[in-house]
């Protein structure tokens, strides 16, 4: 049972240095389950979760923009799991359920994003480095959703070698991956209905992946090209709203400074009480 529960709660990045097929597993595993869910839907007739476009209204639609913002929050509490900010008992769980909301699946979005902290900023080793030729958002984005599977499979070879068994390896990886992918967006589609999938789901989709490359992208300097390209913190206008709504996630400087704060706004204040407990202890002298 411990054995159980250590695989259940540590991150997919430590499961993935210590067992070369974890991720064709962990993906192959997601791929069953949903297409047993899928399956066991069409059977049942499910009819989705959302009313037909036959009984839809406009006035709906006001919907969208709370539906954004919690998939926007998915994204936010994923990036939490990743560092462990949530209490272990339920980190590993809140991390898979939002990658179901998010796509990613939680394994993906943990490792690249521990490969982005370890390789901030590195042009070859970053899954999303912000550099002269992808300066302007869009060519970064595009630089993103292309460089990001690229990113997964050297983080294996890595581990594991660059080898043609493991390049052979990777390619099958790769397609159980995005057969999943294929699965999940199918079973969302089914599970919520036409207008669900169509209205809300879909929209908060591309609008959550476009700022989150928005995010990734503004926060390592952007607006101040002639600096450089690394972590900064912002907060004024739309990112001091941002930073109020979504925790904090605009002081990516400081994320990256401290990266187990669950919002890196309490960075300063952090230390702060840090120091002075420090400075306390040591007023206090030895203990007898």
């Amino acid at each position: 049972m411990s054995g159980l529960a250590a695989a259940l709660t540590a991150q997919p990045s430590v499961r993935f240095r210590h067992r070369r097929a974890f991720y064709v597993l962990y993906d192959g595993t997601y791929l069953v389950l949903f297409s047993a869910i899928l399956a066991t839907m069409l059977a049942l007739g499910w009819q989705g979760l959302t009313p037909t476009w036959a009984e839809f209204n406009w006035w709906w639609l006001l919907a969208l923009p709370l539906v954004t913002h919690l998939h926007i929050l998915a994204s936010v509490f994923i990036h939490n799991c990743s560092h462990g900010n949530f209490p272990k008992a339920i980190n590993r769980l809140v991390g898979e359920l939002c990658g179901i909301i998010v796509l990613t699946r939680y394994a993906s979005w943990e490792i690249i994003h521990r490969r982005h902290h370890k390789y901030s900023d590195d042009l070859d080793k970053d899954p999303h480095p912000l550099t002269k030729e992808t300066a302007g958002y869009w060519k970064f984005t595009w630089h993103t959703i292309t460089n990001v599977e690229r990113q997964l499979q050297m983080q294996f070879f890595d581990l594991y070698g660059d080898t043609e068994e493991n390049r052979s390896f990777e390619k099958r990886r790769a397609f159980t991956s995005y057969a999943t992918n294929i699965v999940l967006i199918a079973c969302w589609y089914v599970f919520l209905g036409p207008v669900g999938f169509f209205l809300f789901f879909l929209p908060a989709s591309v609008i959550g992946f476009l700022h989150i490359n928005h995010f990734n992208w503004c926060t390592h300097n952007a607006h101040k090209p002639e600096e450089g390209y690394f972590p900064v913190n912002l907060d004024h206008g739309y990112y001091w709203v941002g930073n109020r709504i979504w925790f904090g996630i605009y002081y990516h400087g400081y994320h990256h400074k401290q990266a187990n704060l669950f919002n890196p706004m309490r960075y300063e204040a952090f230390q702060k009480a840090k120091a002075e407990r420090l400075a306390a202890r040591k007023a206090a002298g030895p203990r007898a």
